[in-house]
């Protein structure tokens, strides 16, 4: 179960991201996050603008809407996404679990 939290009109995530993967996807969950598989290399912060890209499309706001807060030098991060509540996450995270992959 991917942990959730509602900060007045954002929510955060954690995501366990894999660089460099042969194709990108989101979808599954490891270890209590989501998890994300992008492209990009983890360099100079390629992979967590991909993630940010990536979370931005699967909820449907705009790329300036999602931030990694934490663990950029990490494959464990924090996803910041403003202006979605919490039931509008785990609306859109739901098939995402279910199915394993977008």
């Amino acid at each position: 179960m991917i942990v959730i939290k509602q900060h007045d009109d954002r929510c955060t995530i954690d995501v366990h991201v894999t660089p460099k993967a042969k194709q990108a996807s989101v979808g599954g969950c490891h270890d209590a996050a989501l998890r994300i598989s992008v492209t990009a290399p983890a360099d100079k912060g390629k992979a967590n603008k991909a993630v940010e890209k990536s979370i931005a499309a699967v909820f449907g706001v705009a790329k300036s809407n999602v931030e990694v807060v934490r663990g950029s030098t990490s494959r464990r991060k924090t996803v910041s996404i403003t202006g979605v509540s919490e039931t509008e996450v785990r609306k859109k995270l739901d098939p995402l679990l279910r199915d394993g992959s977008a």
